[in-house]
């Protein structure tokens, strides 16, 4: 029932930005936290960015500075500005939300993904 799509993923050129975004539906719940993740062939899947309610966001040390997670809790959305890409950011970007679903269990839910390739 509840779901998470994002978009905006892309090619972009090294050095270049794109701005991801994530929309939670799918009901009544309340929200700890949303974040990205990101996985690159071959590798295991990674925390990018974090922002948990009420506190403040977390970063990978390897996008400190370049990227910025922001919430809009009245929309139930996330985004994600990535500036000055490189290549080893080339991966499928996860949106990921813990939350409670009024009358279940707390878990964490997960978008489809999207793809962000950085290349000349």
């Amino acid at each position: 029932q509840v779901q998470l799509v994002e978009s905006g993923g892309g090619l972009v050129q090294p050095g270049g930005s794109l701005r991801l975004s994530c929309a939670v539906s799918g009901g009544i719940f309340s929200i700890y936290a949303m974040g990205w993740y990101r996985q690159a062939p071959g590798k295991e899947r990674e925390l990018v960015a974090t922002k948990p309610s009420g506190g403040s966001a977390n970063y990978a040390d390897s996008v400190k500075g370049r990227f910025t997670i922001s919430r809009d809790n009245a929309k139930n959305t996330v985004d994600l500005q990535m500036n000055s890409l490189k290549p080893e950011d080339t991966a499928v970007y996860y949106c990921n939300a813990d939350l409670m679903p009024t009358g279940w269990t707390r878990r964490d839910y997960w978008g489809q993904g999207t793809q962000v390739t950085v290349s000349s």
